[in-house]
C-alpha cells in the first residue's frame, strides 16, 4: 500500500498483567508457546501487503526492540519495519496518550507524504485482513474508520463503545463507560472499538496539532480525537470486523480477536490454542504468524529408563526443544526449551519457555512465566487455601501466576530471581501482593538470574550426557543450559 503508512502503538505497560509485564512491555509478552503478542499485528500488516510500518515503543522496550530487530526485517526499496523509541520531540515529557504518541512522531507521517495513515494497537491477539478495512475506508470516503466488534455487555466497560446509524456511520462514542449503550436489538451486546484506525492523513495531522496544544485534552484517540470528530460531523465510520476474512481460512470461519489485557483473559486465550478445533488457526499456511526462528531440536516424549511409563499427553501443545519424560500432560500449553520430569502430572496450565517441573510434582491451573521451575514433589493448584498462603499472584479464576525465573520448592518459601524481586516489590501493579507475603519468600543470590533457562540440562558425569538432571541438583553437576532468551 504505497500511499499508506502504518503506525503500531507498542508502548503500553499492560498493568493488569502485573507479574508478566513489570519487566517488559505488554506487546513483548510471550504468547502461544513461541510467539510474542506484537507478532500478530505485524503478521497481519505484512500478510495484507503493507511494507512501511513504524513501531512506537516506550515502556520497558528493551526485550521488544531486541525481538523486533532480530526477527522483523523487511529489506528493499521503501520497505521497512522501523522501531521508533519515545524521543520527547514535543516537549519534556513522554507520551501522554495514544494520540500524543502519534503527534510526537508527526514528522514520520509528514515525511512519508502518505494519503492515509493506519494506527493500530500492538497488544491484541487476532488475524485481520487490514487491506479490506482500508478498501472500506476509501469506499466510504471516510475521514476516519474505526474497526469494531460486538462483545458481551458485561465486558464493554473495558473498551470504547460505539453507536452507529444504518449506514455504519458513528453517531455516538463512549470511552470505557460505566453504563455502556447496547446494540439496538441486541441488549446483551455492545459494539466496541478494537483500537485500530484508518485516517485521512491531512485530517489526522490537523487534529493532532489542535489536540497537542489543548490543555483540556487527555491526548487519547478514544477519549478525545474520535468524540471530537463525531461531534464536528466528520465522516467517521466503523469497519465491521465480524465480516473480515483472511486468505486460506475455511469458508464460514469466524474472525478471531482477543483482548488479553488481564491475566485470566491472557491465560484463556493461550488455552484456546490447544483445543481440538482452535478458533485461532495457526496452521493456515497462507496467513502465517511470523516470529523468531530458534535452533532447537524437535520436542521429545520419552520413557524414564527402560521401566518408565510412556508420556501421556492429551489436548496439549508442546513447542520445540521441550522434553516430556514419563509424565502426564492434560490440557497444557508448553513453550520451547522446557522439561517435564518423570511421574509428574500437569493439568490446565500454561508454561512459557525454559520452564521445568520436577519429578513427581502435581500441578494444576498454573501460569509459569519464562525460566520458572517447580521442584520435585511440589503440589500446586490442589488446595486453594494452601496456595493463597504461599503465592502472591492468584487470579480471580484461581490461576497461580509464577513471575519469570521463580523457583517453587516442595516446601518452604518461594524463591524469586534476584533481578525480578526488586521489580515485583516496587512496581505499582505488584508491590501490594508482594507486601502481603513479605518475609514468607526468598530472593536468590546473584548466581541465578531470571534469564537462565530451567529447561533441559545434562549431567557432565553421565556417559554420553544421556541422563537429564533434575531442577535443584548441585549446579556444578550440570552443564550450561541449552539457551537463553530475552525477557
Amino acid at each position: 500500500m504505497p500511499s499508506t503508512v502504518a503506525m503500531v502503538m507498542a508502548g503500553g505497560k499492560g498493568s493488569r498483567l502485573g507479574p508478566l509485564s513489570c519487566h517488559r512491555a505488554k506487546p513483548s509478552v510471550p504468547f502461544g508457546g513461541r510467539y510474542r503478542i506484537i507478532d500478530f499485528v505485524l503478521s497481519n500488516f505484512v500478510n495484507s501487503g503493507y511494507r512501511q510500518i513504524y513501531v512506537l515503543t516506550q515502556y520497558m522496550a528493551s526485550s521488544l526492540i531486541k525481538h523486533l530487530n532480530r526477527t522483523w526485517y523487511l529489506g528493499g526499496l521503501d520497505q521497512f519495519i522501523e522501531v521508533v523509541p519515545a524521543q520527547m520531540r514535543r516537549g519534556d515529557h513522554w507520551y501522554r496518550g495514544t494520540a500524543d504518541a502519534v503527534f510526537q512522531n508527526i514528522n514520520l507521517v509528514r515525511d512519508a507524504r502518505a494519503q492515509h495513515v493506519a494506527v493500530f494497537g500492538g497488544d491484541h491477539i487476532y488475524k485481520f485482513d487490514i487491506a479490506a478495512m482500508e478498501a472500506a475506508h476509501r469506499a466510504n470516503d471516510a475521514d476516519l474508520t474505526v474497526a469494531a466488534f460486538p462483545v458481551p455487555r458485561e465486558q464493554a466497560h473495558q473498551f470504547g463503545v460505539i453507536q452507529i446509524d444504518a449506514a455504519g456511520r458513528i453517531i455516538g462514542f463512549q470511552e470505557k463507560p460505566d453504563d455502556p449503550a447496547p446494540i439496538p436489538g441486541r441488549p446483551d451486546h455492545c459494539l466496541v472499538s478494537m483500537g485500530n484506525y484508518f485516517f485521512k492523513a491531512p485530517l489526522l495531522l490537523d487534529e493532532l496539532r489542535a489536540d497537542g496544544v489543548s490543555s483540556e485534552s487527555s491526548h487519547d484517540f478514544g477519549r478525545d480525537i474520535i468524540p471530537r470528530l463525531v461531534a464536528k460531523g466528520a465522516r467517521v465510520y466503523t469497519y465491521d470486523f465480524s465480516a473480515n476474512t483472511v486468505r486460506g481460512d475455511p469458508p464460514g470461519a469466524e474472525p478471531y480477536w482477543r483482548d488479553v489485557g488481564t491475566l485470566d483473559s491472557y491465560f484463556m486465550a493461550n488455552m484456546e490454542l490447544r483445543s481440538p478445533l482452535p478458533n485461532l488457526n495457526l496452521y493456515n499456511r497462507r496467513w502465517r504468524i511470523r516470529t523468531s526462528q530458534r535452533d532447537y531440536p524437535p520436542a521429545r516424549f520419552v520413557r524414564s529408563g527402560s521401566a518408565g511409563t510412556p508420556a501421556d499427553v492429551v489436548d496439549s501443545l508442546v513447542c520445540e526443544g521441550s522434553i516430556v519424560e514419563s509424565a502426564v500432560l492434560r490440557e497444557v500449553l508448553m513453550g520451547y526449551d522446557g522439561f517435564i520430569h518423570a511421574d509428574s502430572v500437569v493439568e490446565w496450565s500454561v508454561l512459557l519457555s525454559g520452564c521445568s517441573i520436577g519429578h513427581g510434582a502435581k500441578v494444576r491451573g498454573v501460569l509459569m512465566d519464562k525460566n520458572s521451575s517447580i521442584a520435585p514433589g511440589a503440589v500446586i493448584g490442589h488446595d486453594r487455601a494452601a496456595d493463597a498462603a504461599r503465592f502472591p499472584f492468584i487470579t480471580s479464576d484461581g490461576i497461580v501466576v509464577l513471575p519469570k525465573g521463580t523457583h517453587v520448592p516442595a516446601e518452604g518459601p518461594l524463591q524469586f530471581a534476584y533481578d525480578m524481586a526488586e521489580l515485583l516489590e516496587n512496581d505499582p501493579a505488584t508491590k501490594d501482593a508482594m507486601a502481603v507475603l513479605k518475609g514468607r519468600y526468598a530472593v536468590s543470590d546473584y548466581s541465578r538470574h531470571s534469564y537462565r533457562s530451567a529447561g533441559p540440562r545434562y549431567r557432565k558425569d553421565s556417559p554420553g550426557g544421556a541422563f537429564f538432571g533434575h531442577q535443584g541438583e548441585d549446579p556444578h553437576t550440570l552443564t550450561a543450559h541449552m539457551g537463553k532468551g530475552p525477557s
